[in-house]
C-alpha cells in the first residue's frame, strides 16, 4: 500500500470501532507528519508516529491558541475541540493557573476517598441491571452503568446537580455531534448559559466542590476572566464523563470480542485490573482524530517544514499503535511488557482527571469480572450503533449472560 500524493481527507475510514484504518500503519513509516484535509475541510497536519506525537505534545512551540482565530484552520464541524482556545498571549500563564486551581480536586488522595462510594454506586447499576435481566434476559450496559457512572462522579466532584443529568447529557451529545453543523454550536451556548446560572447559584452558597473553588479563585483574582472561568466549568463537566463513559464501553468490547480475555479478568479480577486499564487506555482513546496544536513558529520535522499558524492533529489512537514502540502493537494484550501510553496525553497538558478515570475504570471491570462472570455481547460488534460525534465510541451495549 502507498500514500496518495494528494491531501487526504480525515477521518480515515476504519474497519470497526475497535480497529483503525490501515492506513495509519503506512502513514507512520513513510509519512509520519503528512498533510490532510480535517473533515471541516481546512489544511493540517497529521502526526501518527508515537515519537512525533509525545514530542509535540511536551513542546511550547505549540499551543491550543492561535493568533488569527478566524482564519485559523478548523478540525471538524462540532463544538468541541473544533478550532483554537484561550488567548494567545496569556495561554502559558492560564493553564498553569488552572492546573494549580484543580490539581488539589484531582489529586490521588481525593480519588480514593472517591472510592468506596464509588464501589457501591457501581454495585447499585448491577444490582439494577441483574433485576431488569432477570426479565428481559439483555440490558444495555452503556445505558445501565457505563454512562451513568462517570455522570454521577463528576457531578458530585464539580457540585452539580444529578437533577440535570438528562439536560447537560443532552448537551454534550449536540456539541459533539459532527453532523448537525451550526445546531452544535448552540449547544455549547446553551451549555454555557446553563453554567451561568448554576455559577450563580452557588455565588451565595459555596461548598466544598470544585465549581464552588473556581467561583472563589476568581472572585479573588481579578486577572482571571468570569467568561474563562465558565467555559472551564463547561469543559471539565463535557471532558469529565464524555472520555470514560467511552473507554468503558471500548474496555468491554475489547474484553469480550476475545472470549480468552475476558475469562483472564474473571480468573483474577483484582490481580489483573490495573493492566486491563492501562491497556484500555492505550488502545481506547476516543473518536476517528486526535488533538488539535498550532504552531507558533515555523518547526522543521521528521522530513517536513510546519509553519507558524499550521494546524496539527495528534492522532493518540496511532501513536499508541506504533510498532517501534509496542511489539504485536494492535493487539489487545494486559501483558505486554510496554506500559507506557499517551491516552492520558502527555507533558503540561498532561489530563488532570487522570486518576479519576483509572480509578472508575478499575472499580467497573473488577465489579463485571466478579458479579457477572459469563457476560457475552448480544450483539456483534458491527451491528453495535456507532456514535457519530468527535469523541466516538458507542451509544449501545447490550449484553447478557443467560446461557445459549
Amino acid at each position: 500500500m502507498s500514500i496518495d500524493a494528494e491531501r487526504l481527507k480525515l477521518p480515515l475510514p476504519r474497519p470497526n470501532v475497535l480497529e483503525l484504518a490501515p492506513l495509519y500503519e503506512v502513514l507512520r513509516r513513510e509519512a509520519p507528519i503528512a498533510p490532510v484535509t480535517t473533515p471541516a475541510g481546512d489544511p493540517a497536519w497529521l502526526v501518527t508516529r508515537f515519537e512525533e506525537v509525545r514530542l509535540l505534545l511536551g513542546d511550547k512551540r505549540f499551543g491550543r491558541s492561535h493568533p488569527e482565530p478566524d482564519r485559523a484552520s478548523r478540525i471538524s464541524t462540532s463544538a468541541v475541540q473544533d478550532g483554537p482556545t484561550g488567548q494567545y498571549e496569556t495561554e502559558e500563564v492560564d493553564h498553569a493557573r488552572m492546573r494549580r486551581l484543580l490539581t488539589p480536586a484531582f489529586s490521588a488522595k481525593r480519588m480514593r476517598m472517591l472510592g468506596e462510594n464509588m464501589e457501591q454506586l457501581v454495585n447499585g447499576y448491577l444490582d439494577a441491571l441483574v433485576a431488569e435481566h432477570e426479565t428481559t434476559g439483555v440490558v444495555d450496559l452503556h445505558r445501565g452503568l457505563a454512562f451513568p457512572l462517570p455522570v454521577a462522579m463528576i457531578c458530585r466532584l464539580l457540585g452539580v446537580p444529578e437533577k440535570d443529568t438528562e439536560l447537560f447529557a443532552s448537551l454534550s451529545e449536540r456539541m459533539a455531534s459532527t453532523e448537525i453543523g451550526d445546531e452544535a454550536h448552540k449547544a455549547r451556548e446553551e451549555f454555557f448559559r446553563y453554567m451561568v446560572g448554576l455559577v450563580e447559584a452557588k455565588r451565595g452558597q459555596l461548598g466544598e466542590d470544585v465549581i464552588s473553588d473556581l467561583v472563589r479563585a476568581q472572585s479573588q483574582d481579578e486577572a482571571y476572566d468570569y467568561e474563562q472561568m465558565v467555559r472551564l466549568c463547561v469543559g471539565l463537566l463535557f471532558a469529565g464523563h464524555e472520555t470514560t463513559v467511552n473507554r468503558i464501553g471500548l474496555g468491554v468490547l475489547f474484553l469480550l470480542t476475545e472470549r480468552s480475555r475476558w475469562e483472564a479478568l474473571v480468573a483474577d479480577p483484582d490481580g489483573r485490573v490495573d493492566a486491563v486499564v492501562e491497556e484500555v487506555m492505550r488502545l481506547g482513546a476516543p473518536g476517528d482524530l486526535g488533538l488539535l496544536r498550532y504552531a507558533k513558529e515555523d518547526v522543521d520535522l521528521a522530513g517536513v517544514t510546519i509553519h507558524a499558524g499550521d494546524a496539527l492533529v495528534l492522532s493518540i489512537n496511532a501513536a499508541n499503535r506504533d510498532a517501534d514502540v509496542y511489539s504485536a502493537a494492535e493487539e489487545f494484550d494486559p501483558d505486554r511488557p510496554e506500559r507506557t501510553h499517551l491516552g492520558f496525553g502527555h507533558g503540561a497538558h498532561f489530563c488532570i482527571g487522570a486518576s479519576l478515570a483509572r480509578t472508575e475504570l478499575r472499580v467497573v471491570f473488577a465489579a463485571l469480572a466478579k458479579r457477572l462472570p459469563d457476560m457475552r455481547l448480544a450483539k456483534d460488534l458491527d451491528q453495535l450503533a456507532v456514535r457519530h460525534t468527535l469523541t466516538g465510541g458507542v451509544s449501545e451495549l447490550p449484553v447478557t449472560w443467560r446461557s445459549a
